[in-house]
């Protein structure tokens, strides 16, 4: 895991598709299941979008870290990337014909840090755009 936790943290690329999956495998343990992964179009991309239990669309949005930073969840998404992933989670729906399901914007915080398990913030509708 060393030699594994070094790549990491060397590789902001690598981190982040390790954060995404590792945020999956997260949520799935949560009874979510995976509908999309890095989902894109013109107005811009959704990392996860997954379905609750009750039925909602969620769409996930994944900040890994390589070591803890004191900045709040919701403060990671800018106004103008709320506005983005909202365009691009209408598309989504529009596309698959499902406009009329709840949806909701999740945030994930994964921080890798230094030594021992990584740490994971679930910060359910953690924004209305």
């Amino acid at each position: 895991m060393l030699l594994n936790r070094r790549k990491l943290l060397a590789d902001a690329k690598l981190l982040g598709r390790w954060g995404e999956k590792r945020c999956e495998k997260y949520l799935k343990s949560k009874g979510l299941k995976t509908l999309a992964r890095n989902f894109s179009c013109k107005t811009g991309e959704i990392d996860l979008v997954m379905v609750d239990s009750d039925g909602s669309i969620v769409f996930v949005e994944v900040k890994a870290r390589a070591g803890e930073n004191l900045t709040p969840a919701e403060s990671v998404i800018t106004p103008a990337k709320k506005v983005r992933l909202f365009r691009t989670a209408r598309y989504f729906l529009a596309t698959h014909n499902i406009e009329d399901r709840p949806f909701r914007f999740d945030v994930v915080t994964i921080v890798l840090g230094q030594t021992g398990q990584p740490t994971i913030k679930h910060y359910k509708n953690a924004f209305v755009p």
